[in-house]
């Protein structure tokens, strides 16, 4: 407990005595130590909370001096003045002015009399705060057993109850975006809202930084969880004492160890979820209805799905190193990320799979999911394709035009994903030979995929390159104008563009020059070769 004025006071062997009538809340002050000055000022010397000591050798006699050296005194932050009386000393008693001042400033004021050393007073303060550290110590000790002997039991929710009831302060952990794993109390219950930026702006940091706030007079403060990544967030509600404050970093410890066996435990499942994705991609010929169930076995029962594809770290290409995975290399740190988002991802679909530059990680996300934001989380800041929405039976479709978009997104700096508006101005912006052709793989790339794909290309571009005219692009590839509708009737369907859109028409015949061998090409005379008709 702490040392209060009052508890001096009740000490016989000190015999304090009050100079002057103190009201009981001042007699409340905490003294925090001791100390002996005889300064005419000395308010500068102190850091607060003390019992200053004094004689009286240079204590002014005049009133108003004597009230000039109680405001420095209290101006210091000091608990009490105490004036030591006795034979061979300046005062038997506390003066008049003193008493006075003292009063008038709320300044407690005590008197040591003829006999007790002022040694003895300090001994009697550094006692006190010495029990009260050794109190603090045990029942932080005593906290800390408690909550290794619930660390040993199943699960987060034992550590977090034993917790509460050893500190009176709430405690929850949360995985990295936000959503309930455990709580503390005896019910289930949702973060506080003043609680939610505050947990944003921690997993945006990841394991480098805590945070804290008060908000409508409740303090909430934010812990990382996790070993080398983040792998939750520890929310406390509440204001712990010194004892308790003392535990949160073997309460982070605990906390964090318990989610990386969770993450260890988990693996098995990652595995089977990886290999139900293979499974799901293997099929060229899916049908929608066995697709959709696959799909729903993993708990992923969104109507329509996107396939998502991320350039893992450590690869070829940007030459970053792998430190967040446990040996180093850059299969770890995709296995690492992947295990992330398969935990961000509902239905956890997500795989490692080898690129031209190093692993990539494939994954399905439902069509409402905001993937920007689960990236954004993830894999910051890595090369990220997003493909079109799609039926279950054409994820596949959906992952190849995300995986084409990987050269888009590496140049842009963001990641890319199919059908964004701007997205043939950017390119031609951007002139980078592997960024055209990732872009005209993902326009096409549906196509590459189908039955007679190269005919169904050859009659698009054919068709945009004589400005839509149906009888002059079957005149030029042979064929019967109503061949040339009905394969283009097929691109559509397969590309989910519209050629009677201006937009989706730009994308197409961008995507076939780019594929014929560059950008649009010039005209004899210097000129740029026309825009296609209907732009």
């Amino acid at each position: 407990m702490p040392l209060h004025l009052s508890d001096l006071l009740a000490r016989p062997d000190l015999g304090l005595a009050l100079a002057y009538d103190v009201p009981a809340r001042l007699l409340a002050r905490t003294v925090e130590a001791a100390t002996v000055s005889d300064l005419p000022q000395p308010g500068k010397w102190l850091e607060g909370g003390e019992l200053l000591m004094t004689i009286g050798l240079l204590l002014p006699e005049e009133p108003a001096a004597c009230r000039a050296y109680v405001r420095d005194v209290a101006g210091g932050g000091a608990a009490c003045l105490a004036l030591g009386l006795g034979q061979g000393l300046p005062y038997q008693e506390a003066p008049e002015p003193l008493v006075a001042a003292a009063e008038a400033a709320g300044l407690p004021l005590l008197t040591v009399p003829d006999g007790v050393p002022f040694i003895a007073v300090t001994k009697a303060v550094f006692d006190a705060r010495a029990q009260e550290q050794r109190e603090l110590l045990q029942r932080a000790f005593a906290t800390q057993r408690r909550l290794t002997a619930a660390a040993a039991g199943d699960g987060l929710r034992p550590m977090l109850a034993e917790w509460t009831a050893a500190t009176g302060v709430g405690a929850a952990v949360l995985d990295p975006l936000g959503r309930l794993l455990a709580a503390g109390g005896t019910e289930q219950r949702t973060p506080p809202p003043q609680a939610r930026e505050l947990l944003a702006r921690v997993a945006a940091h990841g394991l480098r930084g805590s945070a804290a706030s008060t908000a409508a007079g409740q303090q909430l403060e934010v812990q990382p969880l996790g070993a080398r990544r983040l792998r939750g967030l520890l929310l406390l509600t509440g204001r712990p004492d010194d004892a308790a404050r003392s535990v949160v970093p073997g309460l982070v410890s605990l906390l964090s160890l318990e989610l990386e066996r969770r993450h260890l435990r988990d693996e098995p499942e990652r595995r089977r979820r990886s290999a139900l994705l293979s499974e799901l991609l293997a099929d060229e010929d899916q049908a929608a209805g066995r697709a959709r169930d696959v799909l729903q076995s993993a708990g992923l029962t969104a109507e329509r799905v996107r396939g998502v594809v991320v350039e893992a770290p450590g690869g070829a290409r940007d030459g970053t190193a792998a430190e967040s995975s446990p040996d180093g290399s850059a299969e770890g740190a995709a296995q690492e990320m992947a295990a992330d988002l398969a935990l961000a991802l509902p239905g956890g679909l997500v795989r490692v799979v080898a690129g031209a530059a190093g692993p990539v990680i494939e994954a399905v996300a439902g069509e409402d999911l905001d993937v920007r934001e689960v990236l954004a989380r993830f894999a910051p800041h890595r090369p990220a394709g997003i493909g079109p929405a799609t039926g279950p039976e054409a994820v596949r479709v959906s992952l190849h035009q995300a995986a084409g978009l990987l050269a888009v997104s590496r140049a842009s700096g963001e990641p890319a994903q199919a059908r964004q508006s701007q997205a043939s101005r950017l390119l031609l912006d951007l002139g980078d030979r592997r960024t055209l052709h990732g872009y005209a793989d993902t326009v096409l790339g549906a196509l590459d995929l189908a039955d007679h794909g190269e005919e169904l290309t050859a009659t698009l571009a054919a068709w945009l390159e004589t400005g839509g005219a149906w009888d002059a692009t079957s005149r030029r590839l042979g064929v019967h104008r109503h061949t040339v509708r009905n394969r283009l009737d097929k691109v559509m369907e397969l590309t989910g563009r519209r050629l009677d859109d201006p937009d989706d028409r730009l994308d197409l015949w961008l995507a076939t020059r780019i594929r014929r061998g560059g950008a649009p090409s010039a005209e004899p005379g210097g000129r740029p070769a026309p825009p296609p008709p209907g732009r």
